[in-house]
């Protein structure tokens, strides 16, 4: 499949970027790659992106996208993302086509995650 065109990489802003590391690899086995001390690159994400040190924060209720994960387990990744530190915002509920949540990083980052079970 050609690239051209195609969404190729996505940047999320991030109050405290170590804070941000520890969550997302401990919820969900992320890597990171540093590139001075205000930028990280993210790995095994599922795309190409990273952090950007900001105070900013993104929430669907402001207008910003909402990144969707999917998940073959629902409950066991909302365990995984409280126990990690994120902050569940919607508890999971049914919609035509599956089931989600929405929480919040530590950063105050608004994400969702998805199951078709």
């Amino acid at each position: 499949m050609s690239q051209h065109e195609k969404i190729n990489y996505i940047e999320f802003p991030a109050k405290d970027l170590a804070a941000t590391k520890q969550f997302f690899k401990a919820a969900f086995s992320w890597s990171f790659v540093d590139y001075g001390t205000e930028y990280v690159a993210l790995k095994d994400a599922g795309i190409d992106g990273g952090f950007y040190q900001s105070d900013l924060t993104m929430s669907a209720a402001q207008g910003s996208a909402l990144i969707v994960l999917y998940s073959d387990n629902l409950e066991a990744t909302q365990v995984k993302i409280s126990s990690a530190g994120g902050t569940i915002i919607k508890d999971i509920f049914s919609f035509p086509g599956g089931r989600r949540f929405h929480f919040a990083d530590p950063n105050g980052n608004e994400f969702a995650v998805w199951s078709d079970t």
